[in-house]
């Protein structure tokens, strides 16, 4: 008979600014990426897109940022996020859209770094989300999840599915609480109010396993955030084994990857923990990675709405097998045979089991008895030779009275579908990679610009955009400015000083120079650096050489973001609200500053780190402009 519906594979985008340098990849190379992800029947062709819904604030490989910075200001085109959503529609009208905060900016919480204090606020701000997404993208947002993988209040789920229906959204359902099964399965057990509001209950990396009151609730049960495995072969083989195991083993029907497509530095955390590599859009490189193929034996032949069949699933030699239905006489069924060792993802830690090549005799009944023939699409891991074959078309298999018989190899995916539809295409290779420019100019000219920050800037606290200086009639009308002004409500900790990254990680000697301009009276400050090492979620820990200049006209040379190891310090004359040019020069071991092209400090010694990114930023949460930023 039948199981649960299935509701899809997806991805995310985000937690955080996993998409940030895909935005500016030169076409055709961002369409052929959008269409490897998205495109029915073509790569990935991915059910569900979830997306973060930014909050100012670090949440993994940079900040995103929010539609409301501060109480009085909304604003439903910064980010990428917006532009992605419609991409994905564009490709599949169908596709699901997910929202979901990792981080709240600071006013949502007047003070405290909690979002739940003024309930009404919050889900004020996150209403005004999903109606902005309709009213200035046309994008009908399925799904509002609620704080990821931090905790939740009942009394604030409830009263967003009160505001969501007070709007007009009763179709917009709701997840909770993409952490663990526990406590959000208990909680709704006994209290009825709160299981009535809850559609979802998402888990995050939950080792293909559920628990018992997950299930007694009576909800769909997703996998809400799961893989974050770097994308080789290994990964490749975990996302094939719970794409499957998720189901036969946790009654999953949805399994998300975190995330979507590697577009961030990869010397960031998590560096290429997703289904496919997109990270230089100045060479046009990317690279479809084996989980795309992977991804594709299940969504290219099912749909949101089908039905997983009740069959026990697992394999007498080891690995697994769903079947599905979409009730109208077609039928998919997918198999794994994934070894432990070539299975593992990145958590949780994955218990010893054995898997073995072995024949396996699948018995066809009911309405299926009558099916003939059965398309083969085929993958085989090759972990000796490194030469896996993926996702290719094998001859049809017959089917005799209800019955056919496999030879199932170790580290294989099988699709045996009615559908005639897969494909296995591509695009030409793309050109070849390419380190980061060696000189690197940004004027921040640009009257209409795409998008809100400026390319190739990752910023990971605070929040660089574009700005016209209507006040300023000279050379510095259009800058780049830092807009969050309070702390946010974070997700992981942020440092006290806003810092956006850019360039080749690698870079040892450089030269970098740009035009800042302080805003703040007596203690604003900007620094321009070098040689940074670290950013998303050890942004704190970053060191590097970093140049400060403050508006009460002294400066001062660091070996670290937080500024406690001084090098060098001492007289500038910068004051606040006036342009001022800073240059940072680093050889060897040795550094030295200009202040509007005169020294300003020499023979400052340098040890460690011994290479990193270029660097811009503010002593705290203030605003600052930037211009004319040049690198060598």
């Amino acid at each position: 008979g039948l199981g649960r519906e299935f509701d899809g594979i997806g991805a995310v985008s985000g937690g955080g600014a996993t998409s940030r340098l895909l935005v500016n990849y030169p076409e055709p190379y961002r369409s052929e990426i959008l269409d490897y992800l998205f495109k029915p029947n073509f790569g990935a062709s991915l059910h569900i897109l979830k997306v973060e819904i930014g909050g100012d604030a670090q949440s993994t490989d940079g900040t995103e940022p929010s539609h409301m910075h501060y109480e009085n200001d909304e604003n439903y085109f910064r980010g990428y996020e917006w532009w992605l959503m419609k991409e994905a529609k564009k490709r599949n009208p169908k596709i699901k859209l997910i929202g979901l905060p990792w981080a709240f900016p600071g006013w949502i919480g007047k003070g405290e770094n909690w979002p739940y204090d003024y309930p009404d606020i919050t889900a004020y701000y996150i209403i005004s989300w999903i109606l902005g997404a309709k009213q200035y993208h046309d994008l009908d947002i399925d799904y509002i999840g609620i704080w990821n993988e931090r905790a939740f209040s009942s009394k604030y789920i409830k009263l967003l599915r009160y505001t969501l229906d007070k709007h007009g959204l009763e179709q917009v359902r709701i997840i909770a609480s993409d952490r663990l099964w526990e406590p959000i399965s208990f909680v709704m057990m006994i209290d009825s109010e709160l299981h009535g509001v809850v559609d979802v209950i998402g888990a995050h990396y939950p080792g293909t396993k559920t628990v018992p009151n997950a299930i007694l609730t009576g909800k769909k049960l997703w996998s809400s955030e799961d893989y974050s495995t770097f994308n080789n072969d290994v990964g490749a083989g975990c996302w094939a084994r719970i794409l499957n195991q998720n189901y036969v083993n946790g009654n999953m029907t949805a399994t998300i990857a975190w995330n979507l497509v590697a577009s961030y530095y990869e010397e960031l955390p998590f560096g290429r923990c997703a289904l496919m590599t997109a990270q230089e859009p100045w060479s046009g490189h990317y690279k479809v990675e084996s989980p795309i193929w992977i991804t594709a034996h299940t969504t290219q032949f099912t749909q949101p709405g089908w039905s997983y069949l009740q069959v026990d699933g697992h394999l007498e030699g080891g690995g697994s097998f769903v079947a599905l239905t979409d009730g109208l006489g077609n039928l998919t069924i997918i198999i794994e045979t994934m070894s432990h060792n070539h299975s593992k993802c990145i958590r949780p830690p994955l218990p010893n089991f054995n898997v073995i090549p072995q024949r396996a005799t699948f018995y066809l009944r009911g309405s299926f008895y009558m099916v003939q023939t059965l398309q083969v699409w085929h993958s085989r891991l090759d972990f000796e030779s490194g030469n896996s074959s993926l996702f290719q078309q094998l001859h049809p298999l017959q089917v005799w009275r209800g019955r056919f018989s496999l030879d199932l190899n170790v580290d294989e995916v099988y699709t045996l579908t009615t559908l005639k539809t897969g494909w296995k295409c591509g695009y030409p290779e793309p050109p070849p990679p390419q380190p980061f420019p060696s000189i690197y100019n940004d004027d921040f000219n640009i009257r209409n610009p795409p998008f809100s920050e400026a390319p190739n800037f990752a910023d990971q606290t605070g929040v660089f955009e574009y700005f016209v200086n209507a006040s300023d009639p000279g050379d510095h009308v259009f800058t780049l400015r830092q807009v969050v002004v309070q702390r946010p409500i974070t997700w992981v900790s942020d440092a006290d000083q806003t810092i956006s990254v850019i360039g080749n990680f690698k870079w040892v000697n450089m030269t970098v120079t740009c035009d800042i301009y302080i805003e703040k009276p007596r203690d604003g400050g900007v620094f321009i650096a070098g040689r940074v090492d670290n950013g998303g979620i050890y942004v704190r820990d970053s060191k590097g050489v970093f140049f400060w200049v403050f508006a009460d006209g002294t400066y001062r040379v660091t070996g670290d973001l937080a500024g406690k190891e001084v090098l060098m310090k001492g007289l500038a004359g910068v004051r606040d609200n006036a342009w001022h040019t800073l240059t940072l020069n680093i050889q060897g071991n040795s550094a030295s500053g200009l202040l509007n092209g005169y020294p300003l400090w020499e023979n400052v010694t340098v040890s460690k780190p011994g290479n990193g990114w270029a660097a811009l930023g503010t002593r705290s949460f203030e605003f600052a402009q930037f211009d004319n930023f040049h690198v060598e």
